[in-house]
């Protein structure tokens, strides 16, 4: 970490709103020194984003970033309105059977869904445990409190605005209340977002086989392929990226800074896993599906559908399939994608009726993205993270792991 790293960071009131020409152009320039954008210019060049990259150079005067600003922006709101009117449609045009999906909702057992509430939420804590892990890899000490709150602040930020930025925020916020290194904090974000995706294929496999046994639909069988496919290009990306990824970015007519920037995001990649903490980290990630799984589970369990028999195994395939559809980053938090992905697995593989369905997928989102959406805003203005005011305990200096 360089010395300018440590220099005095401003605590600013974060604003994530100027426009800028494409998503990789405007999250650099949310991320930057405001000095490097004049009001009303569109992107900037590669020499200029290189600049605006390079937080040696800028530790002190990071791009205003607000919610607000971000929530009025056009293409946030076409990314909301466009998934809510293709639901309405599909509302209108099955209007007759999914009538009873309110009542469907309101007779859930209260108890049953303030279950699947709390096991959603056990899995914060367990995030917070793994980003800590990975940053204390990158020589980074930070408390489970610190960084379970800045996770939690930028699902918020992922339920509310596409392109999951709510990554990006992530990195921003440990940047604003402390000394740690922009690009190396985004590289341990990218990575968590790879071990992600690696144990949601192999759990999904594992849940899948064992719901169906020996009768595979086809369609599960697509969707294993997808799986397999999906977690093969990101083995041979990883792959690249270790190996000839510096090479690559030196050989092409990018600035200097831009290849600066590139060795610290490397460094987060690579510098935040270790061999002796990957049993440990896979087990937490297990840790971490299950919950978003279980939760699926016990909503199923609350609603008591005689006819919906679903079980863990069904409910983790069904849960980790929605997971993967948030990726999408067409809408916020996959609205639209997410209900539609769900809803279908369970009508055309398992069978559930529509309505059944349908209530399933949307109380089981109200729980994953509207508690988060309240409890988040609510965080959000007591919180002293997004105005840079900290961390509750000052962050130490750690060896990298061995």
């Amino acid at each position: 970490m360089s010395d300018q790293e440590g220099q005095d960071h401003r605590p600013i009131e974060p604003d994530l709103g100027s426009p800028v020409g494409s998503d990789a152009m405007e999250i650099s320039a949310e991320l930057s020194a405001s000095q490097h954008l004049s009001a009303g210019d569109g992107s900037p060049d590669a020499a200029e984003t290189a600049a605006l990259l390079d937080e040696d150079q800028n530790a002190d005067a990071v791009e205003r970033v607000s919610l607000s600003g971000r929530l009025r922006q056009t293409r946030t709101i076409v990314s909301i309105l466009v998934p809510l009117a293709i639901i309405a449609f599909f509302v209108a045009i099955n209007r007759e059977s999914l009538s009873r999906v309110p009542g469907l909702i309101a007779g859930a057992n209260p108890f049953l869904v303030l279950v699947a509430f709390l096991v959603f939420y056990a899995g914060f804590p367990l995030r917070g445990e793994r980003w800590a892990m990975l940053l204390r890899g990158t020589g980074f000490r930070i408390g489970v409190k610190d960084s379970t709150e800045i996770l939690y602040l930028s699902w918020l930020v992922n339920c509310l605005i596409p392109a999951k930025l709510g990554d990006v925020y992530r990195a921003y916020l440990l940047r604003i209340n402390s000394d740690a290194s922009l690009s190396r904090t985004f590289g341990t974000v990218f990575i968590e977002r790879i071990l992600d995706i690696f144990t949601i294929a192999l759990l999904g496999i594992a849940a899948g086989y064992w719901s169906f046994r020996s009768a595979l639909p086809p369609e599960i069988q697509a969707v294993f392929g997808v799986a397999l496919v999906i977690v093969a290009l990101l083995a041979v990306a990883l792959f690249t990226l270790r190996n000839f990824g510096r090479r690559i970015l030196v050989a092409l007519p990018v600035p200097g800074r831009f290849v600066e920037f590139y060795d610290r995001f490397e460094q987060g990649v690579f510098g935040a896993l270790h061999r002796k903490q990957l049993p440990v980290l896979g087990l937490i990630g297990i840790g971490v599906w299950m919950t978003e799984s279980l939760r699926l589970y016990f909503v199923v369990l609350a609603l008591g559908f005689p006819d919906v028999q679903l079980g863990i195994s069904g409910a983790v395939f069904v849960a980790l399939i929605g997971s993967l559809l948030t990726a999408v980053p067409l809408s916020p938090a996959g609205l639209g994608i997410v209900e539609a992905g769900i809803v279908g697995i369970l009508t055309l593989v398992y069978g559930v009726p529509l309505p059944e369905a349908t209530a399933i997928a949307l109380l089981d989102r109200v729980i994953s993205v509207f508690s988060v959406i309240v409890f988040g805003a609510i965080l959000y203005a007591i919180s002293g993270k997004p105005r840079g005011e900290g961390l509750s305990h000052p962050a130490e200096a750690a060896a990298p792991a061995a």
